[in-house]
């Protein structure tokens, strides 16, 4: 099997001759081998393992999507990936830290959007209230009746 992992900008791993892969989705773990059904899984962040007859390594995933084609090959699209050849060597808190920056850019999401839609109604009322400026007949000071002579 081929194993290739992608982000937006760069290809994280391309592996041949994959004897097994190692992933987890939100219902639990789950392995491929070579001849597996074409399969497709979301990933939150987590780590994929992977072995050939020689070598193995591990990818972090910050979520992705992972599809298996024709038991031949395996894709994963991810939104952030990072290899190494041990788990051990991602360090102990490497899948807490990835998952409090995920968590973190999630509020500044939120706050954006809310920022977002906040602007675009001030823009709105602002808008509105022109609308009713130009349809609302307004007499001028000058042009009332009876305008100059109130005052003494």
């Amino acid at each position: 099997m081929k194993l290739v992992v992608a982000t937006p900008t760069e290809i994280v791993e391309d592996v041949d001759d994959i004897v097994s892969v190692r992933a987890s989705d939100d219902t639990g773990a789950f392995g491929i081998q070579p001849g597996h059904a074409d399969f497709l899984a979301v990933l939150p962040i987590s780590v994929v393992s992977w072995r050939t007859k020689t070598r193995s390594g591990v990818v972090v995933i910050r979520g992705g999507i992972l599809t298996v084609q024709g038991g031949i090959r395996i894709d994963i699209a991810a939104r952030g990936a990072w290899r190494e050849d041990q788990l051990s060597d991602l360090g102990p808190s490497a899948l807490a830290e990835l998952q409090r920056e995920d968590s973190d850019e999630d509020v500044t999401r939120k706050s954006e959007h809310r920022l977002h839609l906040a602007t675009m109604r001030q823009i709105e009322r602002l808008l509105r209230g022109a609308r009713k400026e130009t349809t609302t007949p307004r007499l001028d000071a000058g042009a009332s009746p009876g305008a100059g002579e109130a005052r003494s």
